[in-house]
């Protein structure tokens, strides 16, 4: 009869093999590199070509807004109707638009006609001459 004989001695390999997971890894980022433009893209279409300068959109646009309680806001701070145009004249100054620069007035619907009319007096006798109502798009009835 045989004996069987048992290797008490023999040490047992506990380490884990992590080249199956880097294999695993490379490949999804790979598929994340790809596929991450294609998700920003939406419908394709074939521009047209014109030799026509882009529109510059790194400024911010001013805006003057008259809320319905009458108080007038240059961007999003409150300012005086008397300290209007000098701020305007700063702000054009310091972004280098000059008067050339356009100026958007949005005006509560439930605000005095007089208050924006006294706001784009102001604006357009201090000699800015882009100066844009803004309003909503109107709905069905």
């Amino acid at each position: 009869m045989g004996v069987a004989v048992r290797n008490e001695g023999a040490n047992v390999n506990s380490n884990i093999n992590v080249t199956p997971m880097v294999d695993v890894m490379l490949v999804l980022l790979i598929i994340f590199m790809v596929s991450a433009p294609l998700l920003t893209v939406g419908v394709p279409i074939d521009l047209p070509q014109s030799q026509a300068k882009s529109l510059d959109q790194d400024k911010e646009p001013l805006t003057i807004s008259v809320n319905g309680e009458g108080k007038i806001f240059l961007q999003n701070t409150e300012i005086g109707v008397e300290d209007l145009v000098a701020k305007l004249k700063a702000i054009s100054d310091a972004q280098g638009g000059g008067f050339d620069q356009r100026i958007y007035v949005r005006g509560d619907r439930k605000v005095d006609y007089g208050t924006v009319m006294k706001v784009m007096g102001r604006v357009s006798g201090a000699g800015y001459h882009r100066v844009a109502l803004v309003t909503d798009v109107e709905q069905g009835p």
